[in-house]
């Protein structure tokens, strides 16, 4: 078992389930060892919240703030949706912070993600994703929005990462994950990737939530508690 805070992303105006999270794993708890007296929420939450809102879109994050909080060398990051944009950001603009990383359906190229948005939420873009984000249309935007961008940093990626996919995704389309994967294969980085043939922009099916679930358990298992310890 795991524990750790987690920060939702911003309203973007495209429902609950696009808002994405995030969250640190902190440290490995053996039930049968006992578990220690969790801190509150409110204040892990602060702390991820500085590292996410206030520091990991321009590549800072301040090892400081997991003091109390984490072993500084058995610190992992996992989200989903823009959690996973933020998981992504951590390993490419904070190379040697985390120890792991678990991207599920996560943006990977702000300007690729912007410019395949399904029709039926277009109308919503220019007042929220083109006013903080930016523009795809817009070659210097653009260009920024790539700067900011996981895909374009691939070569910084030193951390053992995970990504889950739907492959029906009309948000976060296939190609933000398929993209990454290749890119990171290509220069030998350790890389997962599990692609749900039947999933969209969540895991749905009961047999695919446990067997992804039991994928991150044993994966982080393997870089953050027994299994590290053992090699």
């Amino acid at each position: 078992m795991s524990s750790g805070v987690a920060s939702s992303a911003p309203r973007t105006g495209l429902g609950h389930r696009e808002r994405g999270w995030a969250g640190l794993q902190f440290r490995r708890v053996d039930l049968h060892e006992g578990v220690e007296p969790r801190r509150s929420v409110a204040t892990g939450g602060d702390v991820f919240s500085r590292v996410v809102q206030g520091q990991m879109e321009t590549g800072v994050t301040d090892p400081d703030l997991l003091l109390g909080y984490a072993d500084p060398d058995r610190v992992a990051i996992l989200g989903g949706s823009y959690g996973g944009y933020a998981a992504l950001v951590g390993v490419t603009f904070t190379p040697d912070v985390f120890a792991a990383a678990v991207d599920i359906f996560g943006v990977s190229d702000l300007a690729n993600f912007l410019r395949n948005q399904p029709e039926f939420v277009r109308p919503a873009l220019a007042a929220n994703w083109f006013r903080w984000v930016g523009d795809p249309a817009d070659p210097q935007q653009e260009a920024d929005m790539l700067a900011r961008s996981p895909i374009s940093r691939v070569d910084q990626v030193r951390t053992p990462l995970l990504i889950a996919q739907g492959a029906n995704d009309a948000r976060v389309a296939q190609a933000e994950s398929d993209n990454m994967v290749q890119a990171l294969r290509a220069r030998g980085v350790p890389v997962e990737y599990i692609l749900m043939a039947d999933e969209g922009h969540s895991i749905e099916n009961p047999e695919n939530l446990i067997a992804v679930y039991h994928a991150v358990e044993r994966f982080l298992d393997e870089h953050l508690g027994h299994g590290r310890d053992a090699t």
